[in-house]
C-alpha cells in the first residue's frame, strides 16, 4: 500500500505552527520531504511527507515542547511552539575598534546565533539577552534602537551600549513575564555566556 503524502503547509496549519518550524525539526529528525506539483495549489511545486512521517514529526513536537497537541489545548490558551519563544540579544559586533556597532533581534538559539556572527564580525561580544516571543520582536528593536544610527537592518551605532542595555531592560520590564516551562530548542552542545 502507497503512504499518503501530507503537504507540509497543511500540516504546519493543522497544528498551528510555522513552516519554518516544521522544515527545521525535519532537519532535525532526518526526514527529506518530497516536492510534487499540486493541482488544488494552481499546480504550484510543494515539499510533502508521508502520513508516518507527518505522525513522528507530530511525536517531535510534543516531545521537545512538552505540550499538548494544539487540538487539545485549552480554548483560552494561546498555543506558542517552541519556535515562538526565545531570546531577544544585544550583541556587540566590533568592542574594541567600534565599541558603538552592535546587533538586535530574536533568536531560539543563543550561542548559535553568535556563531554565526561571528563568522563576519569575528571579536562579538554577547552581551545580554532577555527572554521574548517572536512577535515581540520589532517592537523591541524600535524601543532599543530609538536614537540610534541605523547600518544595516539590525545592526545599529550608537554613543552608549549602556543606554541600548538599559531601553532593553525597560522595555522587557512591562512585557507580560514568560513561562519558564516554554524553553529554547538549542542548536548545538555548546553553551554561551551571557554578561549583565
Amino acid at each position: 500500500m502507497i503512504d499518503e503524502r501530507i503537504i507540509i503547509s497543511d500540516l504546519a496549519d493543522e497544528l498551528q505552527v510555522r513552516k519554518q518550524t516544521l522544515f527545521k525539526v525535519l532537519k532535525r529528525i532526518g526526514i527529506q520531504t518530497v516536492m510534487r506539483r499540486e493541482v488544488s495549489r494552481r499546480n504550484q511545486n510543494v515539499a510533502t511527507i508521508t502520513s508516518s512521517e507527518a505522525s513522528a514529526i507530530r511525536d517531535e513536537l510534543r516531545r521537545t515542547t512538552g505540550s499538548k497537541q494544539p487540538n487539545q489545548s485549552d480554548e483560552n490558551s494561546t498555543t506558542f511552539c517552541a519556535d515562538d519563544v526565545g531570546m531577544f540579544y544585544l550583541i556587540q559586533l566590533e568592542p574594541e575598534y567600534d565599541s558603538g556597532r552592535f546587533k538586535v533581534g530574536f533568536t531560539t538559539s543563543p550561542d548559535g546565533r553568535l556563531r554565526k556572527h561571528r563568522c563576519s564580525a569575528p571579536f562579538a561580544q554577547y552581551l545580554q539577552d532577555w527572554p521574548c516571543r517572536r512577535t515581540w520582536e520589532k517592537a523591541a528593536i524600535d524601543c532599543v534602537t530609538n536614537g540610534c544610527e541605523q547600518l544595516h537592518t539590525e545592526v545599529f551605532r550608537t554613543t552608549s551600549i549602556a543606554e541600548v542595555a538599559s531601553k532593553a531592560n525597560a522595555f522587557f520590564s512591562i512585557m507580560p513575564t514568560m513561562d519558564a516551562s516554554l524553553s529554547l530548542i538549542e542548536d548545538s552542545e555548546e553553551p554561551y555566556i551571557a554578561s549583565a
